[in-house]
C-alpha cells in the first residue's frame, strides 16, 4: 500500500484528567475507547486507550492538516529529541509500514505521531488486532486494537457533530 506516512514524536496525558488539562474534551466511550475532541487540532475527534505498560494510543482526525493519525505515547520512552528525525516501522497484524519520525516533547511525555491521508488505511487499521511499533533498536510497543472499529465509528459520529 503506497501512501505517505509521517511520524512525529509527541506527548500525551496518561489519564482522562491529564487529557482534560491538555484541552481535550470528553465526548463519550465506544468499544472500550474514550472518544474525545481535540480543540488544538481544529476540534478533531479521536479515540484513546491506555494499556497496562503505561502506553496510551490515540487514533483520530487532525482537522487543521486534513489528515488522520495514530499516536502512541509512554513516559518510559526516553531519548526522543525535539526536531530529530527517526526511521521507524510499524506493523498491523504483521503487515509492515515504513515511516520517518520527527521528535517532539510535549508536557514531558515522548511518543510517536503517524499521520496519513489514505482513508482506506484508517479502516484497515481498525479491522486489525495488533499494532506493533519498532525503531532501530527493536520493538517499542505492541498494543491490542480490540474495539477500535466501533471506537472509530463513534469518532466519525463525533466529527460529524463538529461540522
Amino acid at each position: 500500500m503506497a501512501f505517505r506516512v509521517t511520524m512525529v514524536a509527541a506527548a500525551l496525558a496518561l489519564s482522562t484528567n491529564m487529557a482534560t488539562a491538555q484541552g481535550l474534551e470528553a465526548w463519550g466511550t465506544a468499544g472500550g475507547w474514550d472518544v474525545m475532541i481535540d480543540p488544538g487540532l481544529g476540534n478533531g475527534c479521536l479515540i484513546q486507550a491506555e494499556y497496562g505498560d503505561g502506553s496510551v494510543v490515540r487514533i483520530g482526525f487532525n482537522r487543521v492538516s486534513g489528515e488522520g493519525y495514530v499516536a502512541g505515547f509512554n513516559h518510559g520512552w526516553e531519548g526522543v529529541e525535539q526536531g530529530q528525525s527517526y526511521p521507524l516501522l510499524f506493523a498491523l497484524d504483521g503487515q509492515e509500514y515504513d515511516a520517518e519520525g520527527q521528535g517532539l516533547i510535549l508536557n514531558g511525555v515522548p511518543g510517536v505521531y503517524i499521520s496519513f491521508t489514505n482513508e482506506d488505511f484508517l479502516w484497515d487499521l481498525a479491522k486489525k488486532y495488533t499494532m506493533t511499533l519498532y525503531n532501530e533498536n527493536g520493538e517499542v510497543m505492541a498494543i491490542d486494537l480490540d474495539g477500535s472499529y466501533v471506537g472509530l465509528e463513534a469518532a466519525i459520529e463525533c466529527q460529524d457533530e463538529m461540522g
